[in-house]
């Protein structure tokens, strides 16, 4: 039984890690060549989500701080 929980956890690892690399690249393709057809305005949504979370004091900055956190501490393996 923990054989599967163990394969789950890493499943539902990888697909995090996924999705953090397509917003990563979202970000970039979007800052590259505008805002376009296939991704939605990532830059616009992330810029939203983080000024609603400065106006929360030091909540929010723990919120930002946690959000750097995440871009920040992938491996590419």
């Amino acid at each position: 039984m923990t054989d599967v929980f163990e394969k789950l956890k890493d499943f539902v690892r990888q697909l995090t890690e996924m999705g953090m690399i397509l917003v990563a690249l979202a970000i970039v393709v979007q800052t590259v060549v505008g805002s376009n057809n296939f991704f939605p305005d990532v830059v616009k949504n992330l810029v939203s989500f983080i000024n609603s979370l400065s106006g929360h004091g030091v909540g929010g900055l723990i919120a930002i701080g946690i959000v750097i956190w995440l871009f920040s501490n992938r491996k590419i393996s």
